[in-house]
């Protein structure tokens, strides 16, 4: 259905922009019954209910008329909880406002506030910005709102996490009591609704989407990597989809240092964004990646809130979300506006759990494999090669010449494996990495998909022949499953069903692998990992001592003594009885 704008001027914005069909948000806030009320609104990221609110506006500030007049004090304020959002709002209404004469002034943190200021006695007829700059604005009398008729919250659930509430308060206090309050916010906790009571009258509730339902436009993948491949996974998976622009997703500053120079190093164009950055570096980057020199941003949740980047069609979660409203919003920024993304989750083994958790609470059903391999990239590149853009030109009379030139000294086939050849010069290498081979983990009786789980006595028969291994902890250096079994996959690359029985002894363990991944085991598990422990090739466990099948301890082992793999104190003996 067509937009319902009575609006001329935004009419033929929407129409420039190549705008045809409203998305559920947008339709929803151009109801008749929303005209001239307030708002609550509940929408995902990615809706589009910036376009929304600029809409819902018009009637409010424009009335029957198609452009301002002279600006002056400002007729609408919009708070955003980011920087980042806040200027990406102001260029959202700018086009859509262009044909209207809206004078539009941006006021952030990390921008000049003098600068700021002088606009603001210039004149605007909206005013878009951050909780903190703008209460400091309206403190010190740059910012005057008596003539205010509307106020929109976007994101008002970020800007309460992010501790804006006593900024928030101030404004809506300070604020017209006849205005028209739009709050936008993905989710409604118990604090935004008390919120939209007290501050908004007799508010029309909408709710655009389910929040909890996955975005239709997003394909979900679960990707299982090899402990310490995380960088090399991250490789792989940018050079197998080839996105115009990806943004991955990092929880601290640290790794998003680590991981953007392994990139850098690697011969991606990256740029990062962490709240270590400054408003003029932040700024760089973001523009950077809209004009395609750079095509891969890593960064932290709180300094991604708000990025929308048409051309981005891949998201890679490095670290795990902390919880589903966030894998949906990091996720939320690609699949926007009806076009496709990919959304990626890394998961070593011992995320498996949470992952799944992830996946269950947002409601998404994801994909499970493999790290795309070397071999796989490699053969992309051949059919990207062949259908080249570049090849499809029509040549110029220069390059002609320059062919007739190469043929008269060269074969085709050595013309045409140079250019294979500085083809692939320009792309990072892949990285061989190894899949350990889970997927989901079976719970109540069934998986994941909700497929039967086989019977424990049913796996362990199609396990196959086992092969014994030793290590030399036992019962004395704590030895436990809890830890052997991690430390297994890890140092063996290999997963928990290729591993057979485990039998702690005094001074040693004895343990199964399968006999299909055995030499592949003993290779990896050679190499030690830091914790001082050798694993080796053994025969059955045989009588004696030896024979003796360990207790479990409840403590994890480790190889000094101690009570836990870090630990460096010995264990102290126990005292002989005295007598």
């Amino acid at each position: 259905m067509p937009f319902r704008t009575t609006s001329t001027p935004l009419a033929h914005a929407l129409a420039e922009r190549g705008y045809v069909d409203p998305t559920p948000v947008q339709d929803a806030v151009l109801e008749p019954q929303a005209a001239d009320r307030d708002l609550l609104v509940s929408a995902q990221t990615g809706s589009g209910k910036t376009i929304a609110y600029g809409l819902a506006l018009a009637p409010t500030l424009l009335g029957e008329a198609e452009r301002f007049g002279p600006a002056g004090a400002p007729m609408a304020l919009i708070v955003a909880p980011t920087r980042e959002l806040a200027m990406q709002v102001t260029t959202e209404l700018a086009w859509l406002y262009a044909q209207t004469g809206a004078e539009m002034v941006t006021c952030v943190g990390g921008m000049d506030p003098r600068a700021e200021k002088r606009k603001l006695a210039q004149g605007a007829h909206i005013v878009v910005g951050t909780p903190g700059r703008l209460r400091d604005h309206l403190e010190r009398g740059a910012l005057q709102i008596g003539g205010l008729k509307a106020l929109v919250l976007d994101e008002a659930d970020e800007m309460l996490n992010l501790g804006f509430r006593e900024d928030l308060e101030f404004l809506l206090e300070a604020t017209p009591r006849e205005r028209r309050t739009l709050l936008f916010s993905a989710t409604l906790p118990k604090l935004i609704s008390s919120m939209a009571k007290r501050y908004q009258r007799d508010a029309l509730r909408i709710e655009a989407t389910r929040s909890s339902a996955a975005h239709a436009d997003i394909e979900y993948k679960a990707i299982r990597i090899a402990p310490n491949e995380l960088e090399h996974a991250v490789v792989n998976v940018l050079r197998f989809n080839d996105a115009p622009s990806a943004i991955v997703f990092c929880n601290t500053r640290e790794a998003v240092r680590h991981l953007s120079s392994g990139l850098l190093e690697r011969g991606f164009s990256a740029v990062t964004l962490s709240g270590e950055l400054g408003q003029a570096e932040r700024n760089q980057a973001m523009q950077a990646l809209r004009d395609g020199r750079a095509r891969v941003c890593v960064a932290t949740d709180v300094a991604a809130r708000g990025i929308d980047l048409p051309g981005l069609a891949l998201v890679i979660h490095a670290d795990l979300p902390s919880d589903a409203e966030t894998l949906q919003h990091r996720s939320g920024r690609t699949g926007r506006a009806g076009r496709k993304g990919i959304s990626v989750l890394l998961v070593p083994i011992s995320r498996r759990r949470k992952a799944e958790r992830l996946l269950a609470e947002a409601r998404i059903r994801a994909e499970w494999g493999g790290t795309p391999s070397a071999d796989a990239i490699r053969k992309l590149d051949e059919d990207r090669l062949l259908t080249d853009p570049v090849l499809a030109q029509e040549p110029g009379e220069d390059d002609l010449a320059a062919a007739r030139s190469l043929l008269e000294k060269h074969s085709p086939e050595t013309i045409a494996a140079a250019l294979a050849r500085l083809y692939r010069s320009r792309l990072p290498a892949p990285e061989d990495v190894f899949d350990p081979g889970f997927g989901p983990d079976p719970k109540a009786g069934k998986d994941f998909a909700g497929k039967e789980r086989t019977p424990r006595k049913e796996r362990d028969q199609a396990s196959g022949p086992m092969v014994w291994f030793h290590m030399d902890v036992g019962r004395r250096n704590n030895a436990d499953p809890k830890w052997i079994l991690p430390l297994l996959c890890r140092r063996g690359k290999i997963t928990r069903q290729e591993i057979g029985m485990i039998k702690i002894f005094d001074r040693e363990t004895k343990f199964e692998i399968s006999e299909s991944v055995a030499k592949r085991f003993a290779d990896a598990a050679e190499v030690s990992d830091g914790d001082d422990i050798t694993i080796s090739p053994t025969g059955a466990p045989g009588g004696g001592d030896s024979d003796r099948k360990g207790s479990f301890s409840k403590k994890p082992f480790n190889r000094k003594g101690g009570t836990g793999p870090g630990s460096a104190k010995p264990r102290r003996p126990r005292p002989k009885p005295k007598g």
